[in-house]
């Protein structure tokens, strides 16, 4: 093969990279440690000076301000965030590992006690609940526990707090008691002797009785009106040979009638303020003289004054309540008067003794109405608390605790038979109770404004005596009503009272019946 020459003159050219050019000369790359040529630098000295002159072009440029002195560590703040985020990982830690309640209810009663919203809007109970896990893991479990110690502390104090206590009485008080044992177990022992009688006579005549004493009871009429006084009368009573009336008023007089004529046979003066309530001694009229005490009455400032038939000023006063005294009522034995204060308390004063032998606590207001059991072994008192208590006299003991109205207890009442309590509140009904078994036995809804007295009928001529055969209640709806028992249903209403009914009663003979009202008058219904 032949070569080919170049033509002559041509030159013989080269790549680029060939070219002759020196290359550039680029800054050395240090591998590794530079602490050899610092020591170099340093050792020369230049860093002091480059260094101080840096500054102070720096300075003098405006890029380094050092004027105020103010440095800011930057590893003190460092270490803040540091720590804040650590604390953060620890509290969601143990939030992991706080057990909360699935119960919704729990975990509102928990928020609630911590003192946090027990929700919050648009919350749900997930959200709720990690929301108290949260708090906890912020407070501690041991925020709950002591809110619970503290919720039981004070559950434990009012339990103690409503705890039957008992503390040592005088002398006086526990022979008291065991007269009133000696005293009200041979009657109870006669009630029954007669329960059982009654119980001996044919069903047939029993209801025939009853009827005829129904009948009677719907035939009756308002037999007479009396003016009592010129301001509301409060009480009404009837003498144990129902041939009296006592009458008490808010003008502080206590007056006697003679009934069924209706005439004043005595004007009681010695009270300066409303007259409460007035009653008869259980042997007045009967078997008492009329010098001895016949009579005690009670008023809002607080005094009780007993009176006897022939004069008309008190022959003695009870001394010793601090506040309004609303009832008084006398032991079927008449040796003791029983009283109700507003000071949350009733007493027991023994005449004979002339002493306050029990000052009874128990209700948590004012104790409105007191009555006796027939047999003369317990007391009835109904509070301003809507409570009733039915006290048992021969131990101290509340054996009965009254508990179903809604508003206060105004009237309390045993009946004859011996087993059955009425009593008349502001929630305008009557409730009958039953001490056999100790419960509430009917509600009676009886009138259409607060029930201010109830009483059993105390013996009737038409029926075997001593057996309650109805139960008569009086209301602010100005009408008192007559119910039968048992059975509870309405027999009459007594109309006729353009005031509330205050007060009423039933003569021990079963003939009449009294009603007094705020109108100022009394009435006296009776069968046609």
């Amino acid at each position: 093969a032949a070569r080919t020459q170049p033509p002559s003159g041509a030159t013989k050219s080269k790549p680029p990279e060939e070219s002759d050019a020196p290359p550039a000369k680029r800054a050395p790359i240090f591998y590794g440690s530079l602490e050899e040529k610092e020591r170099e630098r340093l050792a020369k000295g230049e860093s002091g000076l480059l260094g101080k002159e840096g500054m102070k072009a720096a300075i003098e440029a405006g890029n380094i301000n050092i004027s105020s002195g103010e440095v800011f560590d930057l590893e003190d703040h460092m270490s803040e965030r540091q720590a804040e985020v650590l604390a953060e990982f620890e509290r969601r830690k143990r939030a992991r590992q706080i057990n909360v309640s699935t119960d919704d209810s729990e975990v509102k009663a928990c928020l609630r006690a911590l003192g946090e919203p027990i929700t919050l809007f648009g919350e749900g109970p997930a959200e709720r609940r990690e929301r108290l896990r949260n708090i906890l893991s912020v407070v501690g479990t041991d925020a709950l526990k002591k809110t619970r110690k503290d919720d039981d502390r004070s559950k434990k104090s009012k339990e103690e707090y409503q705890q039957t206590w008992y503390h040592e009485g005088p002398r006086s008080l526990k022979t008291a008691r065991l007269w009133l044992a000696n005293y009200s177990l041979p009657r109870a022992v006669k009630r029954l002797e007669e329960a059982r009688l009654l119980k001996e006579i044919p069903e047939a005549t029993r209801t025939s009785q009853r009827q005829e004493l129904h009948k009677s009871l719907r035939s009756l009429n308002n037999f007479c009106s009396q003016i009592g006084d010129d301001r509301p009368l409060s009480y009404c009573h009837f003498s144990p040979n129902s041939k009296f009336l006592a009458t008490a008023c808010w003008s502080g007089l206590c007056k006697l009638w003679s009934v069924p004529d209706c005439n004043l046979v005595h004007t009681l003066r010695g009270h300066n303020t409303n007259v409460g309530a007035i009653v008869f001694h259980p042997k007045a009229t009967v078997s008492l003289d009329k010098k001895d005490v016949n009579l005690a009455s009670c008023a809002a400032d607080g005094s009780v004054k007993l009176w006897s038939l022939e004069s008309d000023e008190p022959v003695a006063d009870i001394e010793g309540h601090s506040m309004r005294v609303a009832r008084v009522m006398w032991h079927p034995s008449g040796r003791f008067l029983g009283t109700t204060c507003y000071d949350h308390s009733w007493r027991l004063w023994d005449l004979e003794a002339q002493e306050e032998i029990l000052h009874q606590e128990g209700h948590s207001k004012g104790v409105y109405d007191i009555a006796f059991h027939t047999d003369g072994s317990l007391a009835g008192t109904g509070g301003l608390d809507a409570f009733g208590r039915v006290w048992d006299l021969r131990t101290g003991r509340c054996i009965m605790f009254l508990e179903g109205h809604l508003k206060e207890i105004y009237g309390l009442n045993f009946s004859p038979n011996g087993y059955h309590v009425a009593t008349g509140s502001g929630d305008n009904t009557c409730k009958v109770w039953d001490l056999r078994q100790r419960k509430c036995i009917y509600t009676i809804p009886a009138h259409q404004n607060l029930v201010t007295g109830v009483k059993f009928e105390r013996g009737s001529v038409l029926v075997n005596a001593n057996h309650g055969n109805f139960l008569l209640t009086g209301a602010y709806d100005n009408t008192a009503k007559i119910w039968t028992h048992p059975g509870w249903s309405p027999l009459k209403t007594l109309a006729g009272h353009e005031g509330k009914v205050m007060g009423l009663d039933i003569s021990l003979d079963g003939q009449l019946i009294a009603t007094c009202s705020y109108d100022r008058t009394f009435k006296l219904w009776t069968a046609e």
